[in-house]
């Protein structure tokens, strides 16, 4: 017997993640969780108040907005603010007190605010936007402020890539410049004026965004994790899986899905619910670099699985002018066969080397779990009613915490306390401000873009690399999209990919909510695609594996994610959308024939399968070269959608799990010899 064999209670002295080494991953791999740890108290009161009313702040302007630009500026000045205090200038640097130089950035952040409110209506009416020499001074220090807090949170990659679109206004004039990307001299009062008198710039759509309901999807999730949210989604994952062929995996899989989905914190999902999965997938047998892949998969998966998808959903119906509805029903097949994928692969690894899940005896009842937490589901389920009924999306953020506070009351386990209110109102704002400071840097590039003609450039430069090849245009999109994502939050990394790389696509008639769903994909799969691999490599923090092999891990545990846009772009039905008279950038989808939608969707599920199976080489037992060249050709025939390939494909397939089936009958009636 060998010893996976030996392992009949994983839960059972199962050595977990200590906090110490949760947090030291973090560090590593996630920027925004290098925070200070004061050892002054009242620092610490002072800071838990700002935040506090920072939250107090957002829920307020739902009902009663100020004017854009004035409630926009508020949210960054207010938010870089709390980051200058949070966070340290260096790693090195005494985490335990503030510097005086970050308590002056600290004043001139939130004096940036009030330049604008005091002087709102000069520069509206008086200056009609055209700025004078001190708008342009507080217009510059504004700019530098929220780099050096980005590079602060995020790290140094979206500094840079806003710098070097900065920097292309004041060059572009230049004789060296190539014609394509020539343009009138600009000088600093276009360009920062640009930036910081209008919504065009640090305080455009994407700001308008965060302020408005990214912040409210955030505190919300704050709110879940305060009740209890996370711990029922590992009992019910456990409950539902865990006894299974590799359990813990399938766990790993479900439970980190869902909280992924609703935190939209990729590296800091596979360190919460990691600390918990990992050790178990190790116990029964998986390897450090499978284990930590698994989660780093999930987790960034979750990102795409409505109803929420890390609040990316309604960035995609702010930009687009689609209705919420529309785009959470067209991601719903999509990410359902993602997690297929994944799930399978685990399933099959497992087969391939004999893994067990956990005694049923040993696990939590799913009955009993959903007595004790199951009403945690109302509020989501709640908000999803409200979404649908149309309402404002910030509205329905809002109702949707407060019933989260009343539904969390129902049971004594999950009842929030007035400290667990102040508390959660504390951590959201504090969670928020890495989406904040980056959609501030990501107006960066918004506004170079509407004032010059660099997104033009984008565009043509890609469909000129792709030379008017659909498919060409489309992998060169792919790779733009995930070097624009390297290192990014999901957010950000949309809404730059959105910017600079979907228009590309319209090029050739692709419906918006297509070209925009394709760039969303491959700007989130950065996070699990060496060399930069955030997420992957905080999966082998935990788990102990290499991170680069757990990074190509997760690429293949990925594979699915990787196929699945190029099949919606082809066959728009997958997104449960009719395009066939639908003009290129219509708000407004029919749903296709259901008929249309089960063919593609049940071809489509077997081709995963079998493409699971093909990538780790079994299926009832093991699959030789040419069996496992078969099966991923027949997958891949499956999975496109075409009548012709579709039959082609099952045959293939067909044959291939027949053959495979035989021999793996064949090897269960063979006696067990022994010596």
């Amino acid at each position: 017997m060998t010893d996976k064999q030996k392992v009949t209670d994983p839960l059972k002295d199962t050595e977990m993640i200590s906090e110490e080494k949760k947090a030291e991953v973090l560090e590593k791999y996630d920027a925004e969780s290098k925070v200070r740890k004061f050892s002054n108290k009242k620092i610490v009161l002072l800071v838990s108040a700002i935040a506090i009313l920072y939250s107090l702040f957002h829920l307020y302007i739902t009902f009663n907005p100020m004017p854009a630009l004035q409630q926009r500026a508020l949210h960054v000045a207010v938010g870089i603010a709390l980051i200058f205090v949070l966070y340290p200038v260096t790693k090195k640097q005494d985490r335990k007190k503030v510097a005086w130089y970050d308590w002056i950035l600290f004043f001139l952040a939130l004096g940036s605010a009030g330049y604008l409110i005091v002087e709102y209506t000069q520069i509206v009416t008086s200056r009609g936007g055209i700025p004078n020499t001190l708008d342009i001074m507080v217009a510059i220090m504004t700019v530098v402020l929220v780099l050096e807090a980005a590079r602060r949170v995020t790290g140094i990659i979206l500094p840079i890539i806003a710098l070097i679109f900065l920097a292309y206004p004041f060059i572009s004039h230049m004789n060296w410049v190539p014609l394509k990307m020539a343009t009138r001299q600009y000088d600093l009062g276009d360009i920062f004026g640009q930036l910081f008198l209008k919504t065009e710039g640090l305080y455009s759509t994407a700001i308008g965004a965060s302020v408005n309901f990214i912040f409210l999807f955030i505190l919300f999730g704050a709110f879940l994790a305060r009740s209890g949210m996370g711990q029922f989604f590992n009992d019910l994952a456990l409950a539902l899986a865990g006894h299974k062929q590799g359990g813990p995996a399938k766990v790993a899989v479900i439970s980190s899905g869902f909280m992924g989905s609703i935190n939209g914190a990729a590296v800091a999902n596979v360190v919460g619910t990691g600390a918990f999965t990992i050790p178990l997938m190790k116990k029964i047998g998986y390897s450090r670099n499978f284990s930590g892949a698994v989660e780093a998969s999930a987790s960034v998966g979750g990102q795409i699985l409505p109803p929420i998808m890390g609040a990316s959903a309604f960035i995609m119906a702010e930009t687009t002018g689609i209705a919420y509805g529309t785009i959470a029903l067209a991601a719903l097949i999509p990410a359902v066969l993602y997690f297929l994928g994944v799930i399978m692969q685990v399933h099959f690894r497992a087969g391939k080397d004999n893994l067990k899940g956990i005694p049923k005896a040993n696990l939590p009842k799913v009955r009993e779990i959903m007595k004790e937490r199951g009403h945690l589901l109302l509020p989501i389920v709640f908000l999803v009613v409200l979404l649908y009924q149309n309402l404002p999306i910030a509205h329905a953020a809002f109702y949707t915490i407060i019933s989260t506070v009343v539904v969390a009351a129902f049971r004594k386990n999950t009842r929030m306390s007035f400290k667990d209110i102040l508390g959660a109102l504390e951590s959201g704002a504090k969670q928020s401000l890495s989406v904040m400071v980056a959609c501030a840097v990501v107006g960066i590039i918004i506004g170079v873009v509407s004032l010059t003609s660099f997104g033009n450039v984008m565009t043509s430069s890609i469909t000129s690399l792709g030379a008017d090849s659909l498919f060409l245009t489309l992998f060169f999109t792919m790779i733009a999209s995930m070097v624009l994502g390297m290192g990014l939050p999901s957010i950000p990394a949309y809404i730059i990919t959105a910017t600079m790389a979907a228009p590309a696509l319209a090029e050739f008639g692709i419906p918006i909510l297509v070209a925009h769903m394709f760039v969303f994909y491959f700007g989130i799969f950065a996070n699990i695609t060496p060399p930069v691999a955030l997420a992957a490599f905080a999966g082998a923090g935990i788990s102990g594996g290499d991170p680069m092999r757990t990074g190509f891990n997760a690429l293949k545990l990925s594979i699915a994610g990787f196929i699945i846009p190029y099949l919606f772009v082809y066959n728009p039905a997958m997104l449960m959308i009719d395009t066939t008279d639908v003009a290129i950038n219509a708000r407004d989808f029919a749903m296709p024939p259901v008929m249309e939608i089960l063919l593609i969707s049940v071809t489509a599920i077997i081709g995963i399968i079998a493409l699971s199976a093909a990538v780790e080489g079994y299926f009832r037992t093991g699959l030789n070269v040419i069996l496992r060249v078969l099966m991923g050709a027949g997958a891949l025939m499956m999975i496109l959608p075409e009548s012709n390939s579709d039959i082609y494909g099952i045959i293939l397939v067909g044959v291939t799990m027949a053959i495979n089936f035989i021999q793996g009958k064949k090897q269960e009636e063979k006696p067990n010899v022994t010596v």
